[in-house]
């Protein structure tokens, strides 16, 4: 469990890491918000592409197997980020992340599941938490005091996931080798019968909290700089920090109510955070700016929980890698999809106007959250 976890700690580190170079990138390249956007898009992309095709590769060819391309595609991907010269550069770097992340977090989902039906799910929304600040933080730290601020991130983590990959020998496989591989990779969503109303009622919350999330990993930072004044580097790290160490903080609170409870929370506490968003944006006071993150971390990482609490366990061991990838395909296109839409409409209603927009799209998208367990009969909500 300990590997596993730390495999996919380091995965969601690196996903987070070029938000503070963002604007090291921007300032050296010169592109406008809305590459940046599509930088930040073709990562997740990217990444609903392998959960399409290899998210379910695990369960035919086992897990360890599919661990170990995974983290070696992820290597390549650090070295070209370290070499990139360029902003198309960036993109490919970001095109090979995003695939070798999919691939990984649909296969170490299960894997973790498979080792323990009730701490794998915990593990499985806590440990993407602690990766995104660690790699957004540690990377905003980086910058300021280390040397060679757009390669050095990179470096550490290469060698994080080197030896990961010698250190993959000792991982006993989980799953037995099974029929299908080839058919597998035919793109799907598969979600097993038993998981789909479980997983319809999650959504709208779910969406809501990853479409958040894109948000704070893409043009978040420009917003706190035009609307405060603060030009820190370790600004972009220190929001994405608040947002997810605030989500790690509520999953690990909420680990052992019942999944419903922890959903209709966090579609409060999300919905709190939004309004207290809106106001900072039009006061333009930096310390609002952070409350507002810390409650809408904390709606994240519970909305997140109760999702993930509520559909995994439906399904059985072999149904539970495509799950995962179904489950992260939706999630990542609220991650990206509403992100890459923002960016582009920063040039025609800038940057103030598109944030008041998004922001009320997601109240809207938890006041359907709200909404849909409202409806669920009573003993359905008592049950889970």
């Amino acid at each position: 469990m300990a590997y596993l976890s730390a495999v996919l700690l380091c995965f969601l580190a690196a996903s987070s890491a070029p938000t503070p170079l963002y604007p090291l990138y921007q300032q050296a390249w010169g592109f406008s918000p809305a590459v940046l956007t599509l930088v930040f898009a073709v990562y997740a992309f990217s990444l609903l592409l392998a959960l399409l095709t290899v998210g379910k590769l695990s369960d035919h060819l086992g897990r360890r197997l599919v661990i170990a391309i995974a983290l070696s595609l992820e290597l390549v991907a650090m070295a070209v980020f370290i070499e990139a010269p360029n902003v198309l550069w960036l993109m490919t770097a970001r095109v090979l992340q995003g695939f070798a992340t999919g691939m990984a977090t649909s296969v170490l989902g299960a894997a973790l599941i498979d080792r323990d039906s009730v701490a794998g799910p915990l593990l499985n929304s806590l440990t993407p938490m602690f990766g995104m600040a660690a790699g957004a933080l540690g990377c905003s730290l980086l910058v300021e005091y280390g040397p060679w601020p757009l390669r050095l991130v990179y470096g550490v983590l290469a060698a994080a996931f080197l030896a990961q990959v010698l250190l993959l020998t000792w991982l006993p496989e989980s799953v037995s080798r099974a029929a299908g591989a080839w058919a597998s990779l035919k793109p799907a969503i598969q979600v097993p019968v038993q998981a789909r109303a479980a997983l319809w009622r999650a959504l709208p919350v779910d969406v809501a909290c990853w479409a958040l999330g894109g948000f704070f990993l893409s043009l978040a930072p420009l917003l706190v700089r035009s609307t405060t004044g603060l030009s820190s580097p370790l600004l972009p790290g220190a929001l994405v920090a608040t947002l997810t160490l605030a989500g790690a903080a509520a999953i690990y609170s909420l680990r052992g109510q019942p999944a419903t409870k922890v959903l209709r929370l966090g579609t409060g506490l999300l919905a709190g955070g939004l309004v207290l968003l809106l106001l900072a944006v039009h006061s333009g006071v930096a310390g609002l700016f952070f409350l507002a993150t810390l409650v809408a971390g904390a709606g994240f990482g519970s909305g997140f929980l109760g999702a993930v609490r509520s559909v995994m366990p439906l399904a059985h061991a072999h149904e539970r890698a495509a799950l995962m990838a179904a489950f992260y395909v939706l999630s990542y296109l609220a991650f990206c999809v509403p992100a890459l839409v923002a960016g582009l409409l920063v040039k025609a209603l800038g940057l103030v106007a598109t944030a008041d927009a998004y922001a009320t799209t997601l109240l809207l998208l938890c006041i359907l959250s709200g909404l849909a367990m409202w409806r669920v009969p009573q003993d359905a909500r008592t049950n889970a």
